[in-house]
């Protein structure tokens, strides 16, 4: 595990991904507003978000692996909230909760690995683990235990397939791409990227 302290350049990546995942999570959320309209209609509206939860995992994992120290994913996924919410997301402060449980999902598996591992098995763990406290947050917050148990089950299955693949497969090969450029100057080896 790196016990290094932060650096500037790395406050400075947070700084950067938070902003510019800022940006990507609102339009995920207006994507996901668009949605909800055209799915209410057909009493399925609830869903109208939930292919886009992935995306808003992605932040925590993207700085985790370019940083690759403790705590980083939780401080920029809460970041990103705030970016949020400074550029006008309707929820408001209730996405910082949202965004510390994301962000704890996605540290508790590079946490298993002592922030050693980078593997497509471990933002794949990174995606499961982030949907379950994310699922028992919501599932508090929107009272799923008062729904129709097919919709409850869909709900949790469109969010799990949304957080492998953004999460778990799409942001893993951005930052294995930047990597083999040298962008991150981690020296991926071939095997790692595969995993």
């Amino acid at each position: 595990m790196n016990r290094k302290p932060l650096s500037l350049r790395d406050y400075l990546l947070m700084s950067l991904i938070a902003v510019v995942f800022g940006i990507v999570f609102l339009m995920a959320v207006y994507a996901g507003t668009a949605l909800t309209a055209v799915l209410t209609p057909m009493g399925l509206g609830i869903l109208g978000y939930e292919p886009f939860y992935g995306i808003w995992y992605s932040a925590a994992l993207v700085t985790t692996y370019m940083i690759r120290k403790p705590v980083v994913g939780v401080v920029t996924e809460v970041a990103t909230a705030l970016v949020q919410i400074l550029l006008g997301n309707m929820f408001g402060a209730i996405v910082l909760i949202s965004a510390f449980i994301q962000g704890m999902g996605v540290e508790l598996a590079f946490f298993a690995t002592r922030y050693e591992k980078y593997t497509y098995k471990v933002s794949m763990l990174a995606a499961v683990i982030t949907t379950l406290l994310s699922f028992v947050w919501t599932g508090y917050r929107d009272n799923y235990l008062a729904m129709n148990g097919g919709i409850v089950l869909a709900i949790f299955v469109i969010r799990l397939s949304s957080a492998l693949f953004f999460t778990g497969f799409v942001a893993k090969w951005l930052c294995d791409k930047l990597d083999e450029a040298g962008v991150l100057n981690h020296n991926l080896k071939a095997s790692e990227a595969v995993e």
